[in-house]
């Protein structure tokens, strides 16, 4: 097929902005051409006149999505309260039907938003996966591993790390309709594994190309033993050679950082996912989004859970990121529009290390989204000076001008609507779990 429209985005390095252009998508989901609708070749196929700004689909690099049904819990207390007197207590209750439920409801509330694919940590992942296939969206998921009391009703670490391992030995780390699911591994964090489990996820995970998704320097409080030991998590980490050569690591939060340890994550190419509404939200820090960049490190976007973020909008965090980076530096350039899009789409991909994802360019898999022109942010229509298309999109118009959303070249949300998935019904079926999973 080919889409066209008056703006496409391809959210390259430059964020270029392409007036009156068009995008061809194979029969197989992936994208043939980008580029000027003058002086294009015969369309592949039936042709689609949108009316707004097409871009690609946007990455959220760090979430744990089926927390949907957990919101509002300990709102107002600090990271380490919340999850031993609330969150763990309450995820305990859950069953595997909970985790679909809870999945499905916020895999549309991200598509409905424009997010098209998320990296997931959580338990009872066959239910994530077979939530993320339904609504027909695209996951990263690396399944928790962790050792802390109440926790071993999962199994020990040991076993939780086999189960991923043998599932990637089985079915690889990328399958499903259009690659929807990529496998990987995720070791919580270095406070609540002991060191051997660190290392024996990282040898697994490189051992299979897979990547490895970790909680890193949340807050100051949570490793102040590993500091006392080690220096640092990152320090840790590369002491026991989990960021050796051929390693895939995303470190989530990634807050409280020293020099040295944005050294270590430069010199090993780790990407980060930056999740100031979470950080923000539990007072966990800023992080140190400007050096992470300055040092040459892939940044992406993360909301987190959508009980610690509250919501799946991935446009809150983007103007976040750039308020507090401009703020940190009294600098009203510090992240512009242009740069707050790019964490959101290619910063969350590279941080993965795909480029097939995040960006439209020929190869890539052909996850769009259409902007509708009929918001007020584009008050003065599309054709104003880029800059200043950009800042309307970005700080005025987000999630609630998405109208429009294909995965893998599939049409999976129309006009806001879902097209595989009755979403009354999905959200009637989670409200209908919840007091149980809370115990209110």
């Amino acid at each position: 097929m080919r889409l066209s429209a008056p703006v496409v985005l391809p959210c390259d390095e430059r964020c270029t902005v392409l007036r009156d252009a068009a995008v061809d998508v194979d029969d197989a989901g992936r994208i043939m051409r980008v580029g000027p609708s003058n002086g294009a070749p015969a369309a592949p196929g039936p042709e689609l006149a949108l009316t707004g700004i097409l871009l690609p689909g946007l990455v959220n690099v760090h979430a744990h999505t089926a927390m949907t049904g957990l919101r509002g819990l300990g709102g107002d207390l600090p990271l380490m309260r919340w999850l031993t007197e609330v969150i763990w207590p309450a995820e305990a209750r859950s069953d595997a039907e909970d985790v679909r439920a809870g999945m499905l409801v916020g895999t549309l509330e991200m598509l409905r938003g424009g997010i098209t694919t998320s990296v997931e940590m959580y338990f009872h992942n066959d239910a994530v996966v077979d939530a993320v296939l339904t609504a027909g969206s695209r996951a990263v998921v690396t399944p928790g591993i962790i050792a802390v009391s109440g926790w071993d009703r999962l199994g020990t670490w040991e076993q939780m790390l086999e189960d991923i391992s043998r599932w990637i030995d089985a079915d690889g780390t990328r399958f499903g309709p259009g690659e929807r699911i990529e496998l990987g591994y995720g070791p919580h964090a270095a406070y609540t594994l002991p060191v051997e489990a660190l290392a024996a996820a990282g040898a697994a995970a490189r051992q299979r190309d897979a990547l490895l998704h970790i909680h890193v320097a949340e807050t100051t409080g949570e490793d102040v033993a590993i500091r006392e030991r080690y220096g640092s998590v990152p320090l840790l980490l590369e002491h026991l050679g989990v960021l050796g050569e051929g390693a895939r690591v995303l470190a989530a939060h990634a807050v409280q950082l020293s020099d040295a340890d944005i050294a270590v994550l430069a010199r090993h190419r780790v990407g980060v996912a930056h999740c100031p509404g979470s950080n923000s939200k539990l007072a966990s820090g800023v992080a140190r989004l400007l050096d992470l960049r300055a040092a040459g490190i892939a940044v992406g976007l993360g909301t987190d859970g959508p009980a610690s973020h509250d919501d799946l909008d991935l446009w809150d965090d983007a103007k976040l990121a750039a308020r507090l980076a401009r703020l940190s530096t009294g600098d009203a350039a510090a992240l512009t529009a242009a740069q707050a899009l790019l964490l959101a789409t290619r910063g969350g991909a590279a941080a993965l290390g795909r480029d097939d994802l995040g960006t439209l360019r020929a190869g890539g898999w052909a996850d769009l989204v259409h902007i509708g022109a009929d918001d007020p942010a584009f008050a003065a229509g599309l054709d104003v000076p880029d800059g200043r298309l950009l800042a309307n999109l970005v700080w005025a118009a987000g999630a609630r001008a998405v109208r429009d959303v294909w995965v893998a070249g599939e049409l999976v949300l129309r006009d806001g609507t879902s097209t595989r998935v009755d979403a009354a019904a999905a959200h009637a079926a989670l409200r209908s779990r919840v007091s149980r999973i809370t115990g209110q």
